[in-house]
């Protein structure tokens, strides 16, 4: 599945985005120019050589705020939608196997948790255990978790009428080994696109709750609070909320882009993709030779 999303345009440009955004949330800390905790006098600066992208209100260096803080915006994301994978995917999976009852309490689970509005929910969260980002994010996934359970119980029941699964069972296979080589193979790709479209989500949960000051504790940097300190300046650096706005905007829209790289490329879809692609490749070696002209 890897080639055929790098085979795209689509998949490339998303891949390479999200890859540049994880190299910034691996090394960006270490390659802030300064101390992005360290105040100074020069307030309010405009773009120069020492601060590429000025200083905010207290005259700390605004590149290197953002750098330090693309980690904690991209780990929460992710714990975001592996909170959700997790939650989600496996008991929409075994809804379908473990019976009547098991079925009926996942769904009205399910259904309980989309009526829950994530947001104030997560204010909630915090102000009882503490301000943290990892719980904040851990709740929001699980919340956001009904998505992965329809999309994998979906897939299973299209999964669980096909004969050979009916075979497995009937010759008494577990249901472990079922899933494992059978259901799971089936259910990746509408779970991988799931998984990519969470991802963005993701970062606009991180960023509207650090926006709001909530999840990390000031004055560690997150582009959701870069944008909201810099939004109280803007008669002096109107240009200022652009650089982590820009960050969040191709962040989502890299992640939904491969969220239909991946969906272009799997099931039905993908397999025509790619005999259409062969066709392709084998038509000029199957051209025969030019005719000439002849007496």
């Amino acid at each position: 599945m890897v080639r055929r999303i790098l085979a795209l345009t689509s998949g490339r440009i998303a891949v390479a985005i999200l890859a540049v955004i994880a190299l910034l949330a691996v090394f960006g800390p270490l390659l802030a120019p300064q101390n992005p905790l360290a105040t100074g006098d020069n307030t309010l600066a405009a773009a120069s050589g020492a601060h590429w992208l000025g200083t905010d209100h207290l005259g700390r260096d605004v590149l290197s705020r953002l750098l330090d803080g693309s980690r904690v915006s991209v780990l929460g994301s992710l714990e975001v939608a592996l909170m959700a994978l997790v939650v989600g995917a496996i008991p929409g999976i075994l809804s379908v196997y473990l019976g009547r009852a098991f079925e009926w309490l996942t769904l009205r689970l399910a259904d309980t948790l989309v009526a829950l509005p994530f947001l104030l929910f997560a204010v909630a969260v915090i102000a009882l255990l503490g301000n943290g980002i990892t719980q904040a994010m851990l709740v929001t996934g699980a919340l956001v978790s009904p998505l992965f359970y329809r999309v994998a119980r979906a897939a299973t029941l299209a999964v669980a009428r096909s004969p050979y699964v009916e075979a497995s069972l009937i010759v008494g296979a577990s249901i472990g080994w079922i899933v494992r080589r059978h259901v799971w193979i089936k259910v990746l790709p509408p779970i991988a696109v799931a998984l990519a479209q969470t991802i963005g989500v993701g970062f606009i949960i991180v960023s509207s709750l650090t926006f709001l000051g909530i999840g990390v504790e000031p004055p560690a940097p997150t582009w959701g609070g870069l944008l909201a300190s810099d939004l109280g300046y803007l008669s002096h650096r109107p240009w200022a909320p652009l650089a982590p706005a820009l960050l969040i905007m191709v962040t989502v829209w890299a992640s939904n882009l491969l969220a239909d790289a991946i969906r272009d490329v799997s099931g039905e879809a993908g397999r025509a993709l790619v005999n259409n692609r062969k066709i392709r490749a084998d038509r000029p070696g199957k051209a025969g030779p030019v005719p000439t002209g002849g007496v």
